[in-house]
């Protein structure tokens, strides 16, 4: 597996720090409304990745957090009238209900900032007793930036060219003449609480930390001071992860990840997606027009490190697309239950083996830097394979094997293709009930037995009383 590593900006051979387990951190959102679907894009590549990697053997342990104490928090708070907490907790349910749409797996551990501070508080308290921090009279706590030899490594950024550091927003955060700051370039670590904010009891002051430090921390805390992989927007390059390189490196002595992995920006029909564009789409939105499979498989088409453009017309050839390859499945299923030959024929061997090489090709093309636009593909001409190889007289070993096959890729790149199990209504369970009691009434017990046994393989289970038929849904 070849990574391109930002911070060497060429493809290295991925050698993780202990065989057979890889240790990834992920920045998560910020959680104070619906995330958009730029938050989507690094959550199903990475998401991908983690699948990928699984299927290889590994085992990913893999960390992402939610940023739950924020001025954008803290204002949605104040215009609701609520505490900051009831924001964030309501918009963290809200995120995990879209990943689950989008098929992008649970974290193994999904930290929150207000849950980490007293960590915080520890990591700060190094950093100036070892010189790197310093705090002011008003109780502010700034990194001092150019101490850190090495900064600028990842951006590649020259520190005498740099100015404060700053969110990607593009909100400067450069504060000159800030009283006790001694160089612009120094970034905060822990700042004052103000009137209406929610606050922790530090040395310095009561107050919160900066934005840079809680993923350093929670890094360390949940995999070790020096990890495998940290991912995430290349929005985030600098200052955030530069940032958390400093904090890290200078506090523990050692580096803090092997390899960086960024995702490339999300425009939306050409134009950077902004609110005051009127080009603004939550995930939440696209679900209201599509499944949001469609998004993960759109998602997907491109190379992650690529500029993806977002519009109607991809979605819907993405929306073609996917149906393409449940078609293909569907018309396995279809012919499995038509045809009665069991065992592969000569020929099938033949077509068996070559299908095999589907496989390799589509692991070539996701050890490519996860290129995840030619294992589409690929998936797409085993697709071809399988709709110019198959008919009526096809064995069922042989259609089952392409099924399998198909699907199996399918699934490593989280793109549900089999056919969903639909779950009966209640009007439909019933309906159902009704026609075996009348099954009875007419001593028709096996029609009565059938339904019975239909029931139950949807998990409904029934209950005969003296007040008649009772029923509910298996656990």
């Amino acid at each position: 597996m070849k990574i391109f590593n930002t911070m060497t900006r060429t493809k290295e051979e991925f050698k993780p720090i202990e065989p057979g387990k890889i240790s990834m951190y992920v920045c998560g959102p910020t959680v104070y409304n619906l995330i958009h679907i730029g938050n989507a894009r690094p959550m199903i590549v990475f998401d991908t990745f983690r699948r990928y990697m699984t299927h290889k053997g590994y085992e990913v342990n893999y960390v992402s957090n939610f940023t739950d104490v924020d001025d954008k928090i803290i204002n949605k708070a104040n215009e609701e009238g609520v505490d900051p907490s009831e924001v964030s907790e309501r918009y963290i349910a809200e995120c995990k209900k879209d990943m689950e749409g989008m098929n992008v797996l649970p974290a193994t551990v999904h930290p929150k900032a207000t849950e980490e501070i007293d960590g915080m508080i520890d990591l700060i308290t190094d950093l100036i007793d070892k010189g790197y921090a310093y705090p002011t009279e008003d109780g502010t706590v700034y990194f001092r930036t150019r101490k850190a030899e090495t900064y600028g490594k990842l951006s590649h950024k020259n520190i005498d060219d740099l100015e404060s550091g700053h969110r990607s927003e593009g909100h400067a955060l450069k504060v000159s003449g800030t009283a006790g700051k001694e160089d612009d370039l120094d970034f905060v670590l822990w700042k004052p609480k103000k009137e209406g904010e929610p606050f922790w009891k530090a040395p310095w002051c009561d107050g919160r930390p900066g934005w840079h430090t809680e993923c350093c921390v929670m890094a360390k805390k949940y995999l070790g001071a020096t990890i495998d992989i940290h991912a995430g927007g290349e929005d985030l390059i600098f200052p955030h992860h530069e940032n958390e390189i400093a904090q890290s490196e200078a506090a523990n002595g050692v580096e803090f990840s092997h390899y960086w992995m960024h995702n490339g920006f999300l425009n939306i029909n050409g134009e950077k997606m902004s609110k005051s564009l009127g080009n603004f789409f939550t995930v939440r939105d696209i679900a209201e027009k599509y499944e949001l499979q469609v998004l993960r498989f759109f998602m997907l088409t491109a190379q992650y490190r690529s500029p993806l453009n977002f519009s109607a017309d991809l979605m819907e050839a993405a929306k073609t697309s996917l149906e393409r390859i449940r078609t293909a499945v569907k018309n396995l299923d279809f012919l499995m239950k038509q045809n009665s030959a069991e065992t592969l024929t000569d020929a099938e061997k033949e077509n068996r083996a070559k299908a095999e090489g589907y496989v390799a090709r589509f692991d070539d093309a996701m050890d490519d830097d996860l290129n995840t636009a030619d294992a589409i593909s690929v998936i797409f001409e085993l697709v071809k394979f399988i709709n110019t190889t198959t008919d009526e007289n096809s064995s069922k070993e042989y259609l089952k094997a392409l099924r399998d096959e198909v699907v199996m890729l399918s699934d490593i790149l989280g793109l549900i293709v089999e056919p969903k199990e639909e779950g009966l209504l209640d009007a439909d369970i019933e309906a159902l009930i009704e026609e075996r009691q009348q099954a009875r009434k007419d001593k028709n017990f096996a029609r009565a037995d059938e339904i019975r046994d239909e029931l139950a393989a949807k998990g409904i289970i029934l209950e005969d009383t003296r007040q008649g038929v009772k029923w509910k849904r298996a656990d």
